[in-house]
């Protein structure tokens, strides 16, 4: 059986979007992720990481080989000056992939299930030009939204983002049941396989050392340089375009 990414983390390579947005400033959609930490290790180019939460605002300059991360409840937005590449690694994988984002959106589209579902959701293939115009104004919308929840924490304070949060968590909480299921089978395995193995160190018996292996994915089409002449298979996430490592695709190699 392949095994999940160590620690049942998810693993991708970011290139941040150099659309403008709404303020002039190029970059991705502002989001808040729910329950899943995130971390950034900054490959090449240079940009910004914006966040806003209970502390207030922050930017935090990203140059190559910088390694930043953040918890469940920061809202964060990506600047990008020029050909910002990210390796991404995720907390719990398979909750960011089944709805653990919630976009800064506007308070009226927050306040309705269905008109959040039409802004967020993107329809088409990743070569159709009618999918990156998807994206670009979901990008830009967010970014609208999260400028004005900026303002209102400059003007009032952390507590002027109460509003947003008890949207989010109205938009989530039905998700809760499924996300329960993937982080049982996921992450709470993997740390209860970790003292599984624990235990069978203190016993002196080699049971999972017997069972060792490596596997291998090999480099996504889309892990080419942007600009490559190769057919760019790389999806359209929140930031940017996603090329995706997942741990099912794995091959054995011992």
């Amino acid at each position: 059986m392949t095994p999940a990414f160590p620690g049942s983390t998810g693993l991708t390579v970011l290139d941040v979007y150099d659309w403008a947005a709404p303020d002039g400033l190029r970059g991705g959609s502002a989001h808040v992720h729910l329950a899943s930490a995130e971390g950034y290790l900054v490959v090449s180019g240079a940009g910004e990481l914006q966040t806003l939460g209970v502390r207030g605002y922050a930017a935090t300059a990203l140059r190559p080989g910088d390694c930043v991360w953040f918890t469940p409840g920061t809202i964060h937005r990506l600047v990008n000056d020029g050909g910002l590449r990210l390796a991404i690694v995720m907390q719990n994988a398979g909750l960011p992939e089944h709805g653990d984002a919630v976009l800064t959106f506007p308070p009226g589209i927050l306040a309705d299930q269905v008109a959040y579902a039409e802004a967020a959701t993107l329809a088409g293939e990743p070569g159709d030009g009618e999918l990156a115009r998807q994206a670009r104004r979901r990008a830009s919308l967010a970014v609208e939204g999260y400028l004005a929840l900026r303002d209102a924490v400059a003007d009032s304070g952390p507590g002027a983002l109460e509003d947003f949060f008890a949207a989010a968590l109205r938009l989530k909480a039905a998700l809760v049941p499924d996300w329960r299921d993937r982080w049982r089978a996921g992450a709470l395995a993997a740390a209860e396989q970790t003292g599984a193995h624990l235990q069978e160190i203190a016993a002196t018996v080699p049971g999972h050392l017997t069972q060792a292996g490596l596997w291998r994915i090999d480099a996504p089409a889309s892990a080419a340089a942007p600009g490559a002449t190769a057919r760019d298979t790389r999806g359209y996430g929140m930031c940017g375009r996603l090329t995706t490592y997942p741990a099912a695709s794995a091959t054995r190699l011992l």
